[in-house]
């Protein structure tokens, strides 16, 4: 197996790894900590994850595809997802009350 299965392996199951907790978050509706204070909610948390861990799935199947116009396709809709991903559902933080 040469550097690049390992690297496209490594990067499909980090992916795949991100979608299930993404989507355990959703179905759950709880996150660990950490996550849960970089997001303003659970909900956003989990949207983030399952877009980023599928859109990193979808490059590593584009990848292996042949055939120009499907992995130009596949490429496409995992930059819509990771983009979507960036812009509505980002860690913001959540805002603390002040404490006087």
């Amino acid at each position: 197996m040469s550097t690049s299965d390992w690297t496209m392996l490594a990067g499909g199951v980090a992916g795949a790894g991100l979608a299930v907790f993404g989507l355990a978050v959703l179905v759950t509706g709880r996150a660990p900590e950490p996550t849960a204070r970089a997001f303003r909610s659970v909900r956003d948390a989990g949207f983030y994850h399952f877009f980023f861990g599928t859109a990193l799935g979808l490059v590593v199947i584009g990848t292996g595809i042949t055939n120009g116009a499907v992995t130009t396709t596949i490429t496409v809709l995992a930059v819509v997802m990771a983009g979507v991903a960036l812009v509505r559902f980002r860690p913001r933080g959540r805002q603390r009350p002040v404490s006087r």
